[in-house]
């Protein structure tokens, strides 16, 4: 493996992050308003078809609003199902955002995304409703967007359903299947479920929650995880990229504080002695002490980390063990991008690290700058060609959230490290 962070090692705790602060936005170029345009009137219409001519409800229709062309900078007014639901609003050769301004309209975007729902071979069976309020249950249920449940996270809070979350719930229309046991709908935590949906719900919260999915993984997949992620519970950014992997791999996230185990998570731990655990951050956000207690209860435990939240996602991306994380050290791959900042958001992206370019989440710790590790790393991985470029590798990035995230030149930069460049061979 060639890997240029820390991996398996503790390390100096890391600075504290700096809080977002809002900011005005910067202004668009010219050239990717237009582009930006032409990509949303696209958009308008994908989603019209998916809630009007495809969607959930019976006799349902949505009237879509034409979109106005002009100036240099059409998009769908704030009515229209595509900005609600932040579908992929604008996208370079290399690159699709899914924009979001919070992370119920990103979860929508993503599970429409990942299951267009024109005709019901495109619906998922099941979505996991999350409570916003917790991204600890949010993350442990990105685990059941693995095979063969394949649900994706939408978000929920305890008032009821957004209005985004209404709307991709009907257009997804999940109807059960024999792997979710009839289950249409998993309610977690504290979100609120639609009355008309069988739904099973999972009332726990936080750290027990994460227990709790763990178990109702094993009670759908009727057999243990090949491996289990112990992420920090108190340190957010770091247990962010464990949900990409979970969704991809099938293993679940449990969450440990940074100086004792959980009286829950080594419960869960005990169902599966057998099953070897993987400690995702440094010492900073799980301590020794903790690895060894882990270390006490399964027959072996690595810890894979990177001295801040940047570095630890690429340590993960990188990893490769027992089976264990994506090696992803080639080109050739498709990769998720989302601010550190916003916990929630890695489990509403989830369903993009399963389905389509398979991809890990790496994480930017600024909205306007791409930080020089993760800069390094696209640049290791960068795909390149000789003589025909139709025979090449490819790398896809899906950005995560709106501007005031990642915005768009960070975007345009993360599109050119992600293009294919030629190398060698005659001119």
């Amino acid at each position: 493996m060639a890997g240029q962070r820390p991996i398996n090692a503790d390390v100096p705790p890391p600075e504290a992050p700096t809080p977002r602060v809002a900011r005005r936005r910067k202004p668009v170029p010219a050239a990717l308003k237009a582009v930006g345009g032409l990509f949303a009137l696209a958009i308008v219409f994908i989603v019209a078809a998916i809630l009007g001519g495809g969607g959930g409800g019976k006799g349902s229709t949505t009237d879509t609003p034409a979109p106005v062309v002009g100036g240099g900078h059409a998009e769908p007014t704030p009515s229209t199902p595509a900005s609600e639901l932040g579908y992929p609003q604008f996208a370079t050769a290399n690159t699709t955002r899914v924009g979001g301004s919070e992370p119920a309209s990103t979860a929508a975007g993503v599970a429409l995304a990942a299951y267009p729902s024109t005709e019901p071979a495109q619906r998922p069976a099941a979505v996991s409703l999350v409570d916003a309020a917790d991204w600890r249950g949010a993350i442990a249920a990105s685990v059941l967007m693995a095979a063969p449940v394949r649900a994706p996270v939408l978000v929920s809070e305890a008032a009821g359903l957004p209005d985004a979350t209404a709307q991709a719930l009907e257009a997804l229309d999940p109807q059960g299947s024999d792997a979710t046991g009839g289950t249409q709908v998993f309610a977690l935590g504290g979100a609120a479920a639609p009355a008309d949906r069988r739904t099973k719900s999972v009332k726990a919260t936080g750290i027990g929650a994460a227990a709790a999915i763990a178990a109702l993984r094993d009670e759908l997949v009727k057999g243990p995880p090949h491996h289990v992620i112990v992420a920090p519970a108190d340190q957010p950014a770091f247990a962010m990229p464990a949900a990409a992997w979970a969704a991809r791999s099938g293993d679940p996230v449990l969450f440990s504080a940074s100086g004792k185990l959980p009286t829950p998570t080594a419960a869960a731990l005990k169902r599966h002695p057998h099953a070897p655990a993987y400690v995702l951050g440094p010492s900073s956000a799980i301590s020794s002490n903790v690895v060894r207690e882990v270390g006490e209860i399964v027959d072996r435990v690595r810890r894979v980390s990177g001295e801040d939240p940047v570095a630890n996602a690429i340590a993960l991306a990188r990893y490769s063990g027992g089976g264990f994380g994506w090696n992803v050290n080639d080109p050739g791959h498709g990769f998720v991008i989302a601010n550190e900042a916003e916990p929630l958001d890695a489990a509403a992206a989830a369903a993009l690290s399963a389905s389509g370019t398979w991809g890990p989440l790496l994480l930017t710790d600024s909205a306007d700058t791409l930080p020089s590790a993760l800069r390094g790393y696209l640049l290791d991985v960068k795909p390149g060609y000789t003589t025909d470029p139709t025979r090449a590798f490819y790398n896809h990035v899906w950005v995560i959230g709106d501007e005031e995230a990642i915005d768009v030149n960070q975007q345009a930069e993360i599109n050119q490290l992600a293009e294919l460049a030629k190398i060698g061979g005659e001119p």
